[in-house]
């Protein structure tokens, strides 16, 4: 990659966080286990998602959805 995490959840708006891996919208989040969920469709089992290599969490991390 070019140095960013290939994982991007954007700040919460009303109808979830919206979700890009690697590029690609994946869709919104409503909650934690949406994004998790996303992951595992894209391969990664188990992530660890503090980790700032592979996700950037905008506008809060991972305990802001409102």
């Amino acid at each position: 990659m070019d140095g960013h995490p290939p994982v991007v959840v954007y700040p919460p708006l009303s109808g979830g966080r919206r979700v890009e891996i690697r590029g690609q919208d994946v869709g919104r989040a409503r909650r934690l286990a949406d994004v998790i969920e996303f992951l595992r469709r894209a391969g990664l089992e188990d992530p660890d998602i503090e980790d700032p290599a592979l996700i950037e969490w905008r506008g809060g991390g991972s305990e802001v959805w409102s």
